[in-house]
């Protein structure tokens, strides 16, 4: 992890503690604002500088025998990384309390990039079924032509978890929470079953976010994230992560330039831009999404509210005792409504946009039926849980007594 240069601590005629010249553990806030960046950065700037180069030059022949023979820590080729992703990386990794982490073009780039580096044919993976349905996608019907064996078991059944785990399985993969239902994970038994089979374990936070829990401390070996989503928090890049050991993400590392999928100067420097509010702009998704949340449980006309923060959430306790906060992503069910009268919900909000993805400081809509599954048969759509009359919206950083008054004109 990387650390912040702190001030000298200020003299003082009180007795001292056994630690007190040791400098005090930075805050969540303190390090999405300061870690992973020099103290005095290049032209005496304030923000660190955005680094537009494909290639790195050497002062001399002995410069790159030097950089190959002691690997020093400087770029070669944009295909490899830049000053910028270094900083972006150093400063997810403390975030996440972890060691190490590396920075991709998309959340999807680093799901990929790391499942094709760990593993090979004839290997299986184990997923709560639960899941984005991108990554669904590309573990059945991707990795299979490859020779890898995707199993799905119930969301959180940690027995059938278990019992799935054969010779062969080499990772177990879950969302916490999970969407769009908002299952959250028991990360001590996760970890468990996976320790006690000799199982790596991944989790991804996207939806909780560093901020609303911490699957490193706990024992998972890798986290990832679409920091498309809530670290960067203004829907205006692509950006993903994953975060580990220094020793486990070195093959990692190293397929990621050969694949290529790196991040671009400008979008590295939105990334970094967006990570110095952080902690502010979670405080208020979680406090939208409670806020939201808590009106439509208590509407005439919802079904059902998906959001761990309820105590009517199936996983409210795991959620309560596990995390922060509970974010700003609320799923919910219009009652008596096909999947029409559900379209015209969304068609009357004033606020949120429709749109796909969350996390960003606009408030977004959608229908799951319609925006991501579509073109699946009514089978299929039951089996993912899908109904239609499902709405999820993604709260942003808007008044919370606005997106309540506007939910409540468009519902009626």
């Amino acid at each position: 992890m990387s650390t912040i240069e702190m001030a000298e601590p200020t003299k003082s005629d009180s007795p001292k503690s056994p630690n007190a010249d040791a400098a005090p553990e930075p805050s969540l806030a303190t390090l999405a604002v300061h870690a992973g960046e020099a103290r005095q950065k290049p032209g005496d700037s304030i923000t660190d500088p955005v680094f537009c180069a494909s290639t790195y030059t050497f002062e001399n022949t002995q410069a790159v025998i030097d950089f190959i023979e002691k690997d020093q820590p400087r770029e070669e080729y944009g295909r490899y990384g830049s000053p910028g992703i270094r900083i972006a990386e150093k400063k997810l990794a403390a975030l996440e309390a972890g060691e190490d982490a590396v920075v991709y073009s998309s959340g999807m780039a680093a799901f990929v990039g790391l499942l094709m580096a760990k593993l090979k044919s004839g290997d299986e993976v184990i997923f709560f079924d639960e899941c984005y349905h991108r990554s669904r996608e590309f573990c059945a019907k991707h990795l299979a032509r490859f020779g890898v064996v995707t199993r799905q078991v119930k969301a959180c059944d940690y027995d059938a978890m278990a019992a799935a785990i054969a010779p062969n399985t080499k990772m177990l993969i879950s969302e916490s929470p999970t969407n769009p239902h908002m299952s959250c994970v028991d990360l001590d038994r996760f970890v468990e079953i996976g320790v006690s089979h000799g199982v790596e374990t991944l989790i991804d936070a996207t939806l909780a976010t560093p901020y609303n829990l911490r699957p490193i401390p706990a024992g998972v070996d890798y986290v990832m994230h679409s920091a498309t989503k809530y670290l960067g928090g203004h829907n205006d890049l692509l950006a993903g992560v994953v975060v580990g050991t220094q020793e486990k993400l070195e093959p990692v590392r190293k397929l990621r330039g050969i694949m290529g999928a790196i991040n671009g100067p400008q979008n590295i420097y939105l990334l970094l831009r967006g990570l110095k509010t952080f902690e502010l702009r979670m405080q208020r998704h979680n406090a939208n999404g409670l806020q939201v949340a808590q009106f439509l449980e208590n509407h005439p006309r919802v079904e059902r509210v998906y959001y761990p923060g309820l105590e009517s959430h199936p996983y409210h306790e795991v959620a309560k005792r596990t995390m922060r906060g509970f974010g700003g992503l609320v799923t919910f069910l219009v009652k008596d409504a096909d999947w029409r009268a559900t379209g015209d919900v969304i068609d009357a909000v004033k606020i949120p946009r429709i749109a796909p993805s969350l996390g960003g400081v606009e408030s977004l809509i959608e229908q799951p039926l319609v925006m991501s599954y579509y073109q699946c048969t009514q089978a299929e759509r039951d089996q993912f849980g899908i109904p239609d009359n499902m709405i999820r919206m993604s709260c942003g950083i808007e008044s919370g007594d606005d997106l309540v008054a506007d939910l409540a004109q468009a519902l009626g």
